[in-house]
């Protein structure tokens, strides 16, 4: 079996951000920053780590502050060398040109349906996709580990954690073959089961390296839970056909999308901190009484 070499990311960026509003009216949600850099910035950076040579953006309306966020600041630079000021904090936000694509996706479909919206970029290669709310923390990154598992399998991966019983309901759910260590054989996949029906506790998260034929599925795929088309759908229909396998992440994930995930991940990342982490300890110490 010839494995091919991961290139291409789709980072999925279209959403609505409502769970954050007002902060979201006017900002991307995948903007909002975990102590001073961005959401998407950290999943940039995961992906940078993993190999990762192209970045797909898949936008929406409002949502030019990424594209900013990755282009040169003339007037800010200028700026800041005209008073002396070293511009090596801004230099993970410049990237290569030529090393990020966006399309658009011009109505809130569903996960399944941005991907999708990327399969000209995507063409004939394997890619990677990462949710930005999915903040993943972990040496090495969590795409890196995915892709270690890749590059001696192949085929299709999803990042899996284990969650309580009682929050199967919120997550696709793997119904698991034999396991080897982190490497868990996925027999099927459901998206959002009833409390008590979940074939396992392994939730799928918001990381996955797919093989481009998922494009072809997700072309006639029918929309499922929530109304929208679900990119879990999609990939259990490829089971059985290719490879299929979940990478249990050895770090910490937070819910960004959730306002208490978004707060915790805030905190945690602010006490590891040389700068600011001893005065926000003795902050959060005064807190607790």
């Amino acid at each position: 079996m010839t494995i091919k070499k991961l290139r291409k990311a789709v980072f999925p960026v279209g959403g609505l951000g409502t769970r954050f509003l007002p902060a979201t009216k006017a900002m991307p949600k995948e903007m909002l920053p975990v102590v001073d850099r961005p959401l998407i910035q950290y999943a940039v950076d995961e992906a940078i780590e993993a190999g990762i040579e192209q970045m797909i953006f898949v936008t929406g309306r409002g949502k030019a502050a990424i594209e900013d966020h990755f282009d040169i600041a003339y007037e800010l630079e200028a700026t800041m060398s005209a008073r002396g000021k070293s511009l090596e904090i801004l230099e993970d936000t410049r990237l290569k040109p030529g090393s990020i694509a966006y399309v658009r996706q011009q109505e809130p479909m569903g996960l399944g349906h941005a991907v999708w919206c990327a399969r000209d970029i995507v063409g004939d290669e394997p890619f990677a996709v990462l949710l930005a709310d999915d903040f993943m923390v972990g040496q090495p990154g969590c795409l890196k580990q995915m892709v270690e598992a890749y590059n001696k399998v192949g085929g299709n991966l999803i990042c899996a954690q284990e969650v309580p019983d009682s929050q199967t309901d919120k997550y696709g759910v793997i119904t698991p073959g034999t396991r080897d260590g982190t490497l868990t054989q996925v027999h099927g996949l459901v998206e959002k089961p009833k409390p008590g029906t979940a074939p396992s506790n392994l939730a799928v998260i918001g990381r996955y390296i797919l093989q481009p034929e998922v494009m072809r599925v997700l072309e006639t795929q029918e929309a499922g839970a929530g109304g929208e088309i679900q990119l879990t759908d999609a990939m259990a229909r490829m089971i059985g056909d290719q490879p299929f396998h979940g990478v249990t992440f050895q770090g910490t994930r937070y819910d960004c999308g959730d306002k208490a995930g978004y707060a915790q991940a805030n905190l945690a990342l602010a006490l590891e901190r040389e700068d600011i982490g001893p005065a926000v300890l003795e902050f959060a110490r005064g807190l607790i009484r």
